[in-house]
This record gives structure tokens, sequence and C-alpha cells, in this order.
């Protein structure tokens, strides 16, 4: 009787030997699957981070709205088009509130540089700071189509920061075409020739001569704390270069150090005061690419 329950038992017990080895290998397959990739993905979750920091730190300047706890915040994103159209913006500090506190740069404390998309319409003006801390200004915004706002500042014993923005003028945008590469500038009778290379990740100098009458002007007036402001849009995505005049003469040439991220198109855009009237003379150039 014994020995009869023994052999009716074996089979049974050998069923659940199996049945218990299938549950292991089952088990074991769900916690591999659960807890395995965790490591890798937390590392994968640190690498991502990481390369989203290391890109948002090398982003160009005038790209992003916010950046380093600071943003442009504009009053209206659409406008009606016109010659004086009112526009205003607040840049607010890392609490929240209306930046109150700024250095000068080059004699203000703001720049305001406005363009539209095609690069055409350039504007480079001054806004004015109410007590409540917005800024506003009237642009000439006659032609529709999309603009890029880039407002240039310092916080007070801070760093330099361009935010930008963009801005509609609701219409037929009929866009146009980039000039081609250009070392003459032709504006309100003056002539501008640009000598100089740029390439990617140095920092390059460029002259710009210019002449009026085909006669050298040797006399030019201080805008904006040098004899000459220049700025530098990329093509493809109008990121904002700074560009820094060199001390000099007041004519006929300017000398500026740029600093050019990538090669490729960009715009340059020269003002220069002569006469009491502020000129802008603009380029086209190539900027190649950085030995390696």
């Amino acid at each position: 009787m014994n020995f009869g329950r023994q052999e009716l038992d074996a089979p049974t017990k050998l069923v659940g030997f199996f049945v218990g080895i299938a549950f292991l290998f089952l088990a074991a397959l769900f916690v591999g699957d659960t807890i395995g990739p965790a490591a890798p993905a937390t590392a994968a979750e640190s690498h991502t981070g990481h390369d989203e920091h290391n890109e948002e730190t090398s982003i160009p300047a005038g790209l992003q709205a916010t950046q380093d706890g600071y943003t442009l915040e504009l009053d209206g994103s659409v406008v009606e088009s016109g010659p004086a159209v009112p526009v205003a913006f607040t840049i607010r500090g890392p609490d929240g509130a209306a930046l109150a506190d700024y250095d000068d740069m080059h004699t203000k404390e703001l720049h305001l540089i406005v363009v539209r998309r095609d690069l055409t319409d350039f504007q480079h003006v001054h806004p004015m700071r109410d007590a409540s801390g917005t800024w506003s200004t009237a642009l000439d915004l006659t032609t529709p189509g999309p603009y890029r706002l880039f407002a240039d500042f310092t916080p007070a014993g801070g760093e330099n920061i361009t935010l930008g923005a963009e801005l509609t003028v609701p219409g037929d945008y009929r866009p146009q075409p980039l000039s081609p590469p250009n070392v003459t500038s032709s504006v309100d009778g003056y002539n501008v020739t640009l000598a100089g290379a740029v390439t990617a990740g140095t920092n390059s100098t460029v002259s710009m001569t210019i002449e009026q009458n085909r006669r050298e002007v040797t006399d030019l007036e201080p805008y904006l704390g040098a004899y000459g402001h220049l700025v530098a849009l990329r093509a493809d995505d109008l990121a904002y270069l700074h560009v820094h005049p060199e001390e000099g003469p007041p004519g006929p040439t300017v000398d500026f150090t740029v600093d050019a991220p990538t090669a490729g198109t960009y715009a340059l855009y020269l003002d220069f005061q002569h006469g009491g009237i502020v000129h802008t003379a603009e380029f086209t150039i190539e900027v190649q690419e950085g030995q390696a």
C-alpha cells in the first residue's frame, strides 16, 4: 500500500518540479524585463540630459526667448502693418519680476535688433523703459511677414545676453532672396568695402572702409561709443553674433572681431554715423570651416 502510494506520488512530484522550474524561469524573465533595463535607462537619461545641457549652452545667441533664467516677454506677437507700429516687451529676471537694473553696453541699457525672416528690413533701435520695467518703441513694419526681434542687454553685474522673439505682420509675405556674397555695399551715397575672411570657431578680423564720392571718410562720428556697430546674423536660423569694434581712428577703416560658431552664409549690417546721420551698409559673406 505504501509502495503503491509512492508510485502514484512520484509523477505528481515530478510535474510539480518542472512547474516550479518553469515558474522560476518566467519570474526571472519578468524581473529581467522590469529591473534589468533600469540601469541602462538611467544612464541613457543621464547622458541625454548631459547632451541637452551641452546643446543648450552651445546654442548661439538670439535663438531662445529664455536663457539663464531671463525671459523676453513680448506684449503681443501679431501686429498690424504700418510705418510706426508700437511694440512693447518686458525682460523678466530669474525671480519672474521685470528686470530693473542693467549695465550700459555701447552707451545703452538695451539694443533692439529687428529683421524680417528673409533678412530684409533691418532695424536697430533703442526702446525706452518705463517705471514698471516695460520697454517700448515704434517699428517700421510696413512690409508683411515674420520678423525676428533680438533684445541685446546685460543684467547689472552679469553676463551679456541676447534673447529672441517672433513678431508677425499679417499680409502677403513674399520673401526676397538673400543677395549673393559681396565685398562692397552702397548706401546713401557711401561705398563701403569689406576686407578679411571669417573662419568658424575663431576670432576673425574684418575691416570696413568707408568712402563718399570716391574719397575716404576720415571724420566718422561716434555711434554707440564707437565709429561703427556691426550685427551679424546666420542666414539659415538667424542666430545672432556678438561683434566687437576695435579701437581706431575715425575712419576711413573700422575693424571688427567676428566669432562665427559655424560655417555657412551670414548677413552683416554695419551702422556708421557721418554728418549727423546713421547709415546702414549690408553684406552677405560665406564663413569657412575652421581647421580641425
